[in-house]
């Protein structure tokens, strides 16, 4: 049996799931140290979230982009994480979940969240058959977001550059031994059917 087109595979807990993003070090650092995001962080601004390791590092090229240097984990509450997909729709207009485009641009001027489903990514970037949850965050999820349902913030960066270094090194078994363990999130049909899951 194949991977479904549409999951949420993540590392997670009874209560908890881990999201990744990436910043500079004068966000990323003070977040990790104090576990929260610092006043640097803008509240109004859309912020992207993303379960996948993978697809995190394919985004920041393992910690290389400017801007993206410092690698967090951000653990938060499984409520705040399901609460964003209820109140989500797709970023881009999509025939099945929506009866026809006026719908959907309705849609966005009130979803809180916006889905991506992008392309998986295996150890060296490249893109897999399945896909993989973007989950963006703005107004009222946002804050939710940095002032609510965060639990821990950690730099992984170190973690990044290991297992990037063991890429490099062609020891691909030690590389998949060191990623986080992802897992399929039970989410239930009702939790992703209006975003394509």
């Amino acid at each position: 049996m194949g991977e479904p087109q549409h999951r949420v595979r993540a590392l997670y807990t009874a209560s908890t799931i881990t999201v990744y993003q990436a910043y500079g070090p004068e966000i990323g650092v003070p977040a990790a140290r104090e576990g929260r995001f610092p006043s640097a962080w803008k509240r109004d601004r859309m912020t992207w979230i993303k379960p996948s390791f993978l697809w995190m590092m394919y985004r920041c090229g393992w910690g290389t982009k400017a801007g993206q240097e410092t690698v967090l984990a951000v653990e938060i509450t499984r409520g705040g994480f399901e609460w964003a997909l209820q109140h989500s729709c797709l970023s881009h207009y999509v025939p099945g979940p929506h009866p026809d485009r006026d719908a959907w641009q309705r849609q966005v001027k009130r979803a809180p969240a916006r889905v991506q489903w992008d392309p998986e990514r295996d150890l060296h970037l490249r893109p897999l058959p399945h896909r993989s949850l973007q989950l963006g965050l703005s107004g009222e999820a946002a804050r939710r977001y940095a002032d609510e349902w965060i639990v821990s913030i950690d730099d992984v960066t170190p973690l990044v550059h290991e297992i990037h270094a063991l890429v490099q090194g062609r020891d691909q078994d030690s590389a998949t031994r060191l990623l986080p363990k992802e897992r399929p999130y039970p989410s239930g049909d009702d939790l992703l059917a209006h975003i394509g899951g």
